[in-house]
């Protein structure tokens, strides 16, 4: 299978790398330095156990003209960076070529293929303008959920930090051969990829603790323990997770465990510095408006009230603006 990875980054490197070892055709669209890095020694992986693995063959090229058509076309940048791409990205595609968004938070194909009274809908926080859902049909897309944890050490070098679960799933909910055969890619190179028949459900799971950890995170410069283990923040983060549980309801979403056990589940990974965080630390653009600016469009489509997490979203971008204005980073140093 011909695979182009947009994005050649933490989660793109580990996807990348295992899929070329395995006997996939990858090509990597890469810049500067991490482009230099990968075509002179192919791309690295250093996995939990600090054992590596080498893989020489992938390809790196910055025109994604040179790449030409694939098969699957891997985004996996932050939801922000898409738009950036547009214009040169339809050089991969073919007929058939599938995009496999790779991106957290909600996406800007939700209301596609999605039967009720918001099918075909655009979501502005994350498309504005519907720009990206003209520029790929949603035909081509296939949905996914991203749950590893791994960063970009040097360029062309990637380290795992824990997981190898990445979901996939079409629009509709079918089980097409397409997906199936993609599925079986990521297997073969050593993934867990599952096929959904509710790919909404899977995003939403995952969606409802980044909504209030990660800008939490920003604003306080806490891990995920000290939010949970911090009687106020613990309390914020259930209302936040409360409000959007109800507009998820209301789009036909069921969460399948409770807030308290949600909020466990962060709380058991420990020391852990959201990705909101550590942009915030290393000066980068923050990934807000898909993680929580689209709940809050989602909370006025469906007119369903979303007070703690307007507010948390208000602070949090104003936090990001300043930020992007003076150039400036922001970290707690002893």
């Amino acid at each position: 299978m011909k695979i182009a990875i947009v994005g050649a980054g933490a989660i793109g490197g580990y996807l990348g790398a295992k899929l070329a070892r395995a006997g996939e055709e990858v090509t990597f669209i890469a810049r500067n330095r991490n482009l230099e890095a990968i075509r002179a020694h192919g791309f690295k992986l250093i996995l939990e156990d600090g054992s590596e693995e080498h893989a020489p063959t992938a390809k790196a090229v910055q025109r994604m003209a040179e790449a030409g058509p694939q098969d699957a076309v891997l985004l996996t940048l932050k939801a922000h960076q898409v738009k950036d791409v547009l214009p040169e990205l339809r050089e991969l595609f073919g007929p058939h070529t599938m995009v496999v968004t790779m991106i957290n938070g909600l996406p800007w194909w939700y209301f596609q293929k999605l039967p009720g009274p918001y099918e075909g809908r655009s979501l502005e926080s994350v498309d504005p303008g519907g720009l990206i859902g003209r520029t790929i049909e949603p035909e081509r897309v296939i949905g996914s959920v991203v749950y590893p944890a791994s960063e970009l050490v040097a360029p062309g070098v990637v380290r795992l930090i824990e997981g190898n679960r990445f979901t996939l799933g079409e629009l509709d909910g079918s089980r097409s051969e397409r997906v199936e055969a993609l599925s079986r890619a990521m297997i073969n190179a050593g993934f867990k990829s599952p096929v959904s028949k509710d790919i909404r459900g899977e995003i939403w799971v995952k969606l409802w603790g980044n909504l209030c950890f990660n800008p939490i995170s920003a604003l306080a410069h806490a891990t995920l323990e000290d939010i949970c283990r911090f009687p106020a923040t613990r309390a914020l983060a259930a209302t936040m997770m409360a409000e959007a549980q109800s507009i998820a309801q209301k789009l036909g979403v069921e969460f399948k465990i409770s807030i308290d056990k949600r909020i466990a589940g962060a709380e058991a990974i420990g020391a852990h510095k959201t990705s909101m965080l550590q942009d915030v630390e290393n000066g980068r653009a923050l990934e807000l408006e898909a993680l929580v600016g689209s709940v809050v469009e989602l909370g006025r489509i469906t007119d369903t009230p979303t007070p703690t997490i307007e507010a948390i979203y208000a602070v949090t971008s104003l936090l990001g603006r300043q930020l992007a204005a003076q150039g400036g980073r922001l970290a707690i140093q002893r």
